[in-house]
């Protein structure tokens, strides 16, 4: 029965109703009928049931889409970067990027309807930062919340991965002051999981950038870091044009932050 296996508000495609043996003119019929919704096309939903005063179905949030894709589509997704932070209490630290996005990560690219919806999602490859992960990496990386009335579980990257996702974004898509500002609040960072995955990562400039500004703000958790196992490779690391060597981590930064600005 649809009902016991597709919650209210959760998005299926048409093969996974299809493998369930829902035709597709079975599937227009729900939908004339009102018992399923198609968001965009080959995309479906049970509708979420209205409250007595309420005039319209609930819409849709990502929350919903992003849950969809990782308990019923199998696909290996989690929130990160800037918004696994911002779930986490950090927004006050992040000034709005413009408009909203859901940042987006995993192995390989999401369906294709993902990008024809309402909500802008930013999808990234997770083998930038980190090959298939170790057990201890992925306990490090991964965290659950639960979100929704009925208390869906939804997987984001702890703040010690998510921060590491946003520095792969300076100074491109996230500015340096952004990334000082927050690392100012990141007090509380878990130095086993920081440990854990700087010794992982597979980027250089993000683990140097990491370093560098950790020393900067002095966060005590710092000190707890064996930074012989971590890995810096060797050269320099231009990331700011007409910026200012820091000769220790050997990256260019801008000249207010290299001055304590």
């Amino acid at each position: 029965m649809l009902q016991r296996s597709l919650p209210e508000g959760l998005l299926v495609d048409s093969a996974w109703l299809e493998r369930r043996g829902y035709s597709s003119a079975l599937r227009s019929k729900y939908v004339a009928h009102g018992w399923l919704e198609s968001p965009v096309r080959r995309v479906y939903r049970r509708p979420i049931a209205r409250l007595s005063d309420a005039a319209t179905p609930a819409r849709l949030q990502w929350q919903h889409i992003v849950i969809s894709l990782q308990t019923l589509l199998a696909c290996p997704v989690h929130v990160g970067g800037r918004t696994a932070l911002e779930l986490e209490g950090y927004a006050h630290y992040l000034t709005p990027a413009g408009p909203r996005e859901i940042h987006l990560y995993g192995p390989k690219a999401p369906p294709g309807w993902l990008s024809k919806l309402s909500v802008r999602f930013v999808c990234h490859n997770a083998g930038r930062l980190f090959q298939k992960a170790k057990p201890d990496v992925v306990r490090a990386s991964f965290k659950r919340q639960t979100w929704g009335q009925w208390e869906w579980p939804l997987v984001i990257s702890t703040p010690e991965r998510a921060v590491l996702e946003l520095l792969d974004e300076v100074p491109h898509r996230e500015t340096f002051h952004q990334a000082d500002v927050l690392f100012e609040g990141l007090r509380n960072l878990s130095p086993r999981r920081v440990q854990t995955l700087l010794v992982a990562c597979r980027s250089v400039k993000v683990k140097r950038l990491f370093l560098w500004f950790a020393e900067r703000h002095n966060h005590a958790w710092l000190k707890a870091l064996n930074r012989k196992r971590i890995g810096l490779g060797s050269g320099k690391r231009m990331l700011v044009r007409g910026g200012k060597l820091d000769t220790r981590f050997n990256i260019t930064v801008p000249e207010s932050l290299s001055a304590g600005g």
